[in-house]
């Protein structure tokens, strides 16, 4: 997540030829992944009752939103690239304030989520998200600081899904709702700055849009 920014920043233009038309195809077939992960992943922390695993949902929504960003980013003037940016960033926060919310409500009295559905989810995060870096990683060399920004992520990604799998084994062996409901917090945090990042590289597209075009700087 902490590349975004970085990534949003050095997409190839779209002079770059059949490197770029082929990280076009790539970065696209990496936001529908995302995205339908998304839907799968949230509708399972619904019913399972985890807040870490609602949590994550939000970051395979920021992945798509990236992606298809980078994807319109190589083919829109920056003025466009930049309303698209914070659009994107708006939608980042609904889930992730769904999430907090459900942080909030359970503080109380947690109650722990179900495990076996959670820990299936995980896995199959694990394998989109691998996927996906794997399909980055064959144009890592038409992307720029893209390819840099998606192994990051894709680490970053793992790590949080080996997290959420560790949390089902200790909610299993200790029955509590709090680690699932620590580390959900800890992933609405990344989350929130995550669309942070994404408003902040729309915003910089925007000044340099105006710079381009010969107008004052806000």
């Amino acid at each position: 997540m902490a590349a975004v920014a970085e990534s949003l920043s050095g997409v190839p233009s779209p002079g770059d030829g059949s490197g770029a038309a082929r990280l076009r195809r790539v970065v696209l077939v990496v936001a529908g992944l995302n995205l339908g992960y998304f839907f799968v992943e949230f509708v399972v922390a619904l019913g399972a009752g985890s807040v870490a695993l609602l949590a994550d949902s939000v970051d395979f929504l920021e992945d798509a939103a990236v992606n298809l960003l980078i994807f319109i980013a190589l083919g829109w003037p920056l003025v466009r690239r930049a309303v698209v940016g914070k659009l994107m960033a708006a939608v980042l926060l609904g889930p992730a304030v769904l999430a907090g919310w459900e942080a909030i409500e359970r503080f109380s009295a947690p109650v722990p989520p179900q495990v076996a559905p959670l820990v299936l989810a995980s896995i199959g995060a694990i394998v989109v998200n691998g996927f996906s870096a794997w399909l980055l990683n064959r144009v890592r060399h038409h992307g720029g600081s893209l390819s840099r920004a998606a192994f990051l992520s894709a680490r970053n990604d793992v790590l949080v899904n080996l997290a959420i799998i560790a949390m089902g084994i200790v909610t299993a062996w200790t029955g509590s709702g709090w680690p699932d409901l620590i580390l959900g917090c800890f992933i609405i945090v990344l989350a929130l700055r995550a669309a942070a990042e994404v408003w902040e590289a729309s915003e910089e597209e925007r000044l340099a849009a105006k710079a381009l075009a010969g107008e004052p700087l806000d």
